[in-house]
């Protein structure tokens, strides 16, 4: 049996290996990173949409983000994928740490943890719901957010990607403008006097309120089938993912925002550990216990920028036993029963049993 468990880490830990110029482009952006002179930190959001809808956290998002996460979820229940109601309490989810950890408050967690604002983190993650948007607390307290676009130029990113057929131009048609006569016409046409004034133009609709789900949300309950450029740009993802993950695993430190999450499925951020527990159990990984986290930013929600010192040592506890072997007990009973791959010891450490050792000593001396 042991000979199996040896062959299984052997396999996910080093058989599986990206390809060759993935490899040398993220080893290249470590050291772009490295070349900065101080260590950086990796953070993921895990912010992502069939996630959020799975858990039933629309309701921390805003306007037209909280729709699409309600629709997809509408589209989970009719898939059989979840057997809950549609409508939940999303603040009860977030208590219950079934939500992601906002950008704004990992910004505030590194600040309590005393990262300096010149801290250098890596924005791991080929999407982030919701866009830049929620990304502006986070900047403006570290001012050194980068990601790949920050790290690489075009040309990198499209040699990756390599010689692609291109694909038919989908260029919005605007609507054929009325004539005169149209116009005269439908005027007679009108009801019998007094009538109303003739309504004001039409604004002009810009090309970019048509892509993606601008063009369809606005206009119709049902989304539409991927097009041939969507499933393009979601071929792309698994490219970029594949750079943050390289660059995730090799970071000083790396905070998961979203890990863990209980539906079974493997997570960005959860591989990461794993990985970095298998290669450098000693490296800085921050393992959160959202639900914890929530119940510390309700007590000073309303004073978040400026909270009280208790406040701040109350965090600093938290994540300091993160890092510590409790940290590592709590992830191994909650992480290990849905993926092994997120937390492999003791299977997959280096193990010499207690007979071996004691002959290994007698024999150096």
């Amino acid at each position: 049996m042991s000979e199996f468990q040896r062959l299984r880490c052997r396999v996910a830990f080093h058989a599986l290996q990206f390809r060759s110029e993935i490899q040398t482009l993220g080893r290249q952006m470590v050291e772009r990173l490295r070349a900065w002179g101080q260590p950086f930190l990796s953070y993921h959001p895990g912010l992502v949409r069939d996630t959020l809808a799975y858990h039933g956290c629309a309701e921390l998002f805003q306007d037209v983000h909280t729709e699409l996460i309600q629709y997809r979820r509408a589209q989970m229940i009719r898939q059989g994928i979840i057997s809950d109601e549609l409508n939940v309490d999303s603040h009860l989810q977030r208590e219950n740490g079934s939500c992601p950890l906002m950008p704004e408050e990992v910004g505030l967690l590194l600040r309590a943890m005393g990262y300096p604002s010149k801290t250098i983190i890596y924005l791991a993650g080929s999407q982030t719901f919701g866009g830049q948007r929620l990304l502006i607390p986070l900047r403006a307290m570290f001012a050194n957010l980068v990601d790949r676009t920050s790290l690489c130029s075009k040309t990198e990113l499209s040699d990756l990607v390599g010689p692609e057929t291109p694909l038919p131009s989908d260029i919005f048609q605007l609507p054929r403008p009325k004539s005169e006569s149209e116009i005269k016409e439908e005027w007679s046409r009108a009801g019998p006097r007094p009538r109303p004034l003739p309504p004001p133009p039409e604004r002009r609709i810009y090309p970019h309120e048509k892509e993606g789900w601008y063009g369809w949300i606005t206009e119709t309950d049902k989304e539409p089938n991927p097009s041939p450029r969507d499933l393009r740009m979601q071929a792309h993802r698994l490219l970029w993912d594949a750079l943050d993950y390289i660059i995730s695993v090799e970071a000083d430190a790396f905070f998961p925002g979203f890990n863990n999450d209980g539906s079974g499925w493997p997570d960005f951020s959860g591989l990461v550990m794993g990985q970095r527990l298998y290669e450098r159990a000693s490296s800085r990984t921050y393992r959160p216990d959202r639900k914890t986290i929530a119940a510390l930013f309700d007590i000073t929600r309303g004073n978040m920028y400026h909270p009280k010192h208790d406040w701040t040592l109350s965090v600093k506890e938290h994540l300091n036993k993160s890092l510590s072997e409790e940290g590592l007990i709590r992830q191994s009973l909650l992480s290990k029963p849905n993926s092994f791959l997120s937390h492999p010891l003791p299977e997959c450490s280096c193990r010499i049993s207690s007979l071996e050792l004691t002959k290994q000593t007698e024999g150096k001396d």
